[in-house]
């Protein structure tokens, strides 16, 4: 039998010493052959992340060791590899595409020169060659306007387009192995196809094995051929993705796979009042060049969107990456300038001043879709959520204030015990329900939610849509739920907004718009979110 590319065995994977240590990986072993996709599955902290850096001696050592095991790449030692014979597979023979790309690539540095220094390092090809291949990178990673964006740096980039710069990166030298640590978690559901068949048709040309690691089971039914399922630094289950999902013999496993939101949102009442109503918003960004940057043209981010949103409604806002969507939902909190007409419960917010807008403030939250980076890393959880309650004068001592703030977090489902810890010690999903705590302990009417699902596990998803269902029957919340979350948004969203550069293209009941799509661009969305999981049920049930 041929060697497999990567041969992990019985690794363990140590934190600290002594009688604090903590053992995150314990005796995992698998193996990946050429051309062969492998998927960690499992709920965060289960030491997916951490097996996989161990591959690349990514870890931050020595305060991380390995009390025993083996990694073999190609029959190289990788933890006895030095310095040399790490630098020279990093990026060349192994690359790996990390989950956040914001944190991953240089802000102060253009995706052009980003893109270019793995080539110049590894390929040691000049300028005007390295220009070449990068824009062939990003176009084969489908970046709109690749050309256009080779100057842009990734904040004036979408999460999406970020990502699949991170991709580009990893691809330059065509490794013999991908490690992707959740690579599409900020994609789409319709670019999620594309870049999952992409990966798949460089497998088949260039023989590259892929290491995923992901949440997401449909990626996993869809892509994958041998998968692990990891709990609480173990190999619980692993095997051929029909077997273990058909047949599965694990508790764990079969947790993992019943694990989906359900339900359906309550539809709001007729007569209930408008929350949020906006006419023909528009934000456009010029286009600027030459020495003086005169504007040659605009960028239609939100171009002419009306909606409505009553109170207990929650209007899903669905579309691929920068469609507009964030967009739109900044500047209806007067977060981002814009044209047109916005009003909260009647009263017009456009041409308020920002001392104006204060008092309205509290009346309209935002949830963010990574609760890591909105939650200060130097605040305790009491001064996070209690900031509002501060800048708005509300409570007249801090005895106050901490009841509010416990009242906020019983009501999420946290311990008001914990509220003088910090962010590092929660969970993922528990630092969601921080955000949520912060958010409605203002009791506001009106909340968006910029994919709050997204970056969590499959079980916490389905417990974090259980609650703001929950919240929202309770104060009649109005809610603004963006997501490329399909069954998120089906599970939580009682009317429907598609978006595709900047404008709406169909709108109805979420009933109608899943089961009787009007537009080909909406068909393509709930083709490419529905399709695999429809086609593997069928399988099964056959």
């Amino acid at each position: 039998m041929t060697a497999p590319l990567l041969d992990v065995k019985d690794l363990s994977v140590r934190f600290g010493q002594g009688a604090g240590a903590v053992e995150a990986v314990r005796h995992v072993s698998f193996t990946i052959a050429r051309g062969e996709t492998v998927a960690l599955v499992g709920e965060s902290g289960s030491g997916k992340s951490v097996t996989a850096l161990s591959v690349l001696q990514l870890l931050p050592y020595p305060l991380a060791s390995h009390p025993n095991g083996a990694i073999h790449f190609d029959s190289e030692d990788m933890l006895q590899a030095g310095p040399d014979q790490l630098r020279r597979i990093r990026g060349n023979r192994i690359a790996m595409v990390f989950q956040e790309p914001m944190t991953s690539l240089n802000p102060l540095h253009t995706i052009e020169q980003q893109v270019n220094e793995v080539l110049f390092l590894h390929k040691r090809l000049d300028k005007a060659a390295a220009r070449a291949r990068t824009l062939e990178l990003l176009q084969l990673v489908g970046l709109p306007d690749a050309e256009k964006r080779l100057g842009a740096y990734p904040h004036q980039l979408s999460g999406g387009q970020r990502q699949r710069v991170m991709i580009a990166m990893a691809l330059a030298n065509e490794p013999d192995l991908l490690i992707a640590d959740e690579p599409t978690t900020a994609l789409d559901v319709t670019i999620q196809a594309q870049i999952l068949k992409l990966l798949k048709d460089l497998q088949q040309k260039m023989g590259m094995a892929l290491l995923l690691i992901t949440h997401d089971l449909n990626i996993v039914r869809k892509v994958v051929d041998h998968v692990c399922i990891m709990t609480h630094g173990e190999i619980v289950e692993q095997g051929p993705v029909a077997q273990v999902f058909g047949q599965p013999q694990h508790a764990y496993t079969r947790k993992l796979l019943a694990a989906e939101p359900k339900g359906t949102a309550a539809v709001a009442k007729i007569d209930a009042p408008v929350v949020m109503a906006a006419t023909d918003v528009k934000v456009w960004f010029p286009i600027t060049a030459g020495l003086l940057r005169r504007t040659i043209g605009h960028i239609k981010a939100v171009d002419g969107v009306s909606l409505s949103v009553r109170a207990g409604e929650t209007l899903g806002v669905v579309g691929e990456s920068g469609s507009g969507k964030s967009t739109l939902a900044y500047a209806l909190l007067r977060l981002q300038k814009c044209e047109g007409s916005i009003r909260f419960r009647d009263t017009e917010l456009q041409g308020r001043s920002w001392g104006e807008m204060r008092p309205l403030r509290k009346e309209m939250q935002i949830v963010f879709q990574d609760p890591f980076d909105s939650l200060s890393p130097r605040l305790p959880v009491f001064d996070i959520i209690a900031e509002g309650l501060a800048v708005h004068g509300i409570g007249q001592t801090e005895a106050e204030r901490r009841a509010m703030v416990a009242a906020a977090m019983t009501e999420v489902g946290l311990d008001p015990t914990t509220m003088d810890r910090y962010p590092h010690e929660f969970s993922g999903g528990q630092r969601q329900r921080i955000a949520i705590a912060r958010a409605i302990v203002l009791k506001p009417h009106f909340i968006v939610l910029d994919e709050p699902t997204s970056a969590l596990d499959m079980s916490v998803q389905a417990q974090i849509v259980d609650l703001l269902r929950d919240l929202q029957k309770k104060h009649g919340l109005a809610y603004l739920f963006i997501s490329h979350d399909l069954r998120v948004v089906r599970a939580l969203a009682d009317r429907v907004m598609v978006m595709k550069d900047g404008k709406v293209v169909e709108e109805n009941s979420a009933q109608a718009i899943f089961t009787a799509p009007q537009t080909d661009y909406t068909k393509a969305l709930i083709a490419a979110a529905f399709d695999v999981a429809v086609r593997h049920e069928t399988a099964v049930r056959m």
